[in-house]
């Protein structure tokens, strides 16, 4: 049997992981082992961002619609919530390493085939194959880090790469603005510029990411990951369409939803009765999970609103450029990076992890609360401040529920629980912006009728052929009167935006208030007992079986 080494633990410099052969790790050895990881996701999250800032022109030059403004977001959100649970439990079976390697790869292919649309449709479908790629490297950071570093050392290093997660967050709708600001570059390089990044981080991780590989003869549950993925799709394709190409209360509506419940129970059903599940049920038994799971739900719907919202807000209701939307959301960066470092930090040296979470669904509350009193003539001061209150939040959330989850379950099922607050967290994501960007337009509409009627009866007329029709709005071209009646229209539905999605961060606070503390364990997660057996993790396989990739 493959024998296991226990890891000493300490705080600071000391040794807090294992290499291949079993052998301690420092902290510079693990930094470099996670450094082409760090580029990886860096890379990837970054293309998810990026073009935030760059949609308007890019809608405009390939000829689409509103519809298809919201579906370039939306389809890369959709592939990657559906994809996210096939990779994590993948990442139980297969190579950890090849698997991100994938990621990458696949990530690549569709960025460069992205930046050759020719139309909205071309686009789209690229964005569905970014969202593929992403989807794989969100969910494998956090399994490849507990695979080699034990939960009491992992905090430290989860807040270095929510740190990484928060500069390509926000940082992507600034590199976007720049590049679709500058002529000799274009928006088609909002695609291209994390190509030669991506290729770095496969030769990177090649050289510097040593894991061990447990080779398991297990068939992947395909059917199960082909009924998640559908009833996530379905229920995501009615979120986006609905209130824009057919009514809430249709019978569209009911098939959908029809369909998705439909899919999902049927999931329930195929994942109770197969072997090696792609998520296993009985995870759900488990109290942590189960809140954990829920809580990521409202850390997305915040994480990811944010990102869309903060643009079309200074573009359209303060008439500001692509690039300085992007710098003027640098004080929610600046929260996000600060508390995803300080809390890793602290929780590697404590062991204590709820008081993070508590604080940070606090604070993310506030935040939202407080953007939701926004108008187009708010003071940038008290927009600055509610948006670091939101940044430190979300950096005190978003990696610590994975660590939590993390923390009690069994080596076997690390990549499957890892996946499923992954999961829950890019659904929110994707429901929240489809959502949330039905209710903006429809309040924008409102907002714009009525503005154009305190104008008078001529004006209110005008509004009709096409301002208050939904599409958006070009601010240069507008009179001034009609132009101050549209800013001040997306200021106030940007502000009810948000309104609207501080009760989900209110509801993820009350969720980690009943997740049970239970200390950081010591080892490794591929080093640790599983649960309800004496024997290591690393034991399932005979030790040549057990190789380093």
């Amino acid at each position: 049997m493959a024998t296991t080494t226990p890891t000493g633990v300490r705080g600071g410099d000391g040794q807090s992981g294992t290499t291949s052969d079993g052998t301690s790790m420092t902290h510079p050895q693990i930094m470099k082992a996670l450094s082409g990881l760090m580029l990886g996701m860096f890379v990837a999250i970054l293309s998810s961002t990026i073009v935030s800032n760059a949609l308007p022109e890019i809608i405009s030059d390939l000829g689409g619609t509103q519809s298809s403004y919201t579906w370039v977001v939306t389809a890369a959100l959709l592939s990657m919530t559906a994809a996210t649970p096939l990779w994590g439990k993948l990442s139980d079976l297969f190579s950890k390493k090849l698997l991100v390697q994938i990621s990458l790869v696949i990530y690549v292919l569709g960025s460069v085939v992205a930046g050759l649309s020719q139309n909205t449709e071309m686009l789209i479908a690229c964005r569905v194959v970014q969202g593929i790629g992403v989807g794989g490297l969100s969910a494998l950071a956090q399994i490849v880090m507990a695979a080699m570093i034990s939960p009491r050392e992992r905090g430290r290093y989860s807040g270095y790469l929510g740190a990484v997660f928060a500069v390509a967050t926000v940082g992507g709708p600034l590199l976007g603005g720049v590049i679709t600001d500058t002529p000799w570059l274009g928006w088609r390089w909002c695609f291209y510029v994390g190509v030669p990044f991506a290729i770095i981080a496969l030769v990177v991780l090649q050289k510097t990411l040593k894991l061990p590989v447990v080779r398991r003869d297990v068939k992947v549950d395909w059917l199960g990951a082909l009924l998640i993925s559908g009833s996530v799709s379905l229920l995501l394709i009615w979120v986006t369409q609905a209130g824009t190409s057919y009514d809430w209360i249709s019978w569209q509506t009911w098939t959908m939803t029809g369909g998705a419940v439909a899919l999902g129970l049927l999931f329930v059903l195929v994942e109770s009765r197969a072997s090696d599940p792609i998520i296993p049920l009985r995870l759900f038994r488990n109290k942590t999970i189960t809140l954990a799971s829920a809580a990521s739900l409202s850390v997305g719907i915040a994480m990811f609103s944010g990102t869309v919202f903060f643009s079309q807000f200074f573009q359209l209701a303060r008439g500001e450029s692509p690039t300085m939307s992007g710098v003027l959301t640098i004080p929610m960066i600046a929260g996000l990076f600060v508390s995803s470092t300080v809390s890793g930090q602290v929780i590697t040296k404590t062991g204590k992890w709820k008081a993070w979470l508590v604080g940070g669904g606090v604070l993310l509350t506030a935040g939202l609360g407080l953007l939701g009193t926004l108008r187009y003539d708010t003071p940038y001061w008290h927009i600055a401040i509610y948006m670091a209150l939101t940044g430190l939040g979300l950096g005190m959330m978003m990696q610590n529920l994975v660590l939590a989850t993390q923390n009690q379950v069994a080596p076997e099922d690390l990549g499957a629980a890892s996946s499923v607050v992954t999961f829950f967290r890019s659904l929110g994501g994707a429901m929240g912006v489809s959502a949330l960007g039905a209710v903006m337009a429809n309040r924008v509409t409102h907002y714009v009728q009525d503005g154009l009627t305190a104008l008078g009866p001529k004006a209110a007329a005008m509004g009709h052929g096409g301002t208050a029709g939904g599409g958006i709005p070009d601010l240069d071209k507008l009179p001034a009167p009609f132009r101050e009646v549209v800013e001040a229209a997306y200021g106030h539905g940007v502000g009810d935006v948000f309104l609207y999605a501080a009760p989900f961060a209110l509801l993820g606070l009350v969720l980690v208030l009943f997740i049970k503390e239970v200390a950081l364990r010591s080892k490794p997660a591929a080093h640790a007992p599983a649960a309800g057996s004496g024997t290591a993790a690393g034991a399932e396989a005979p030790a040549p079986a057990q190789t380093a990739v």
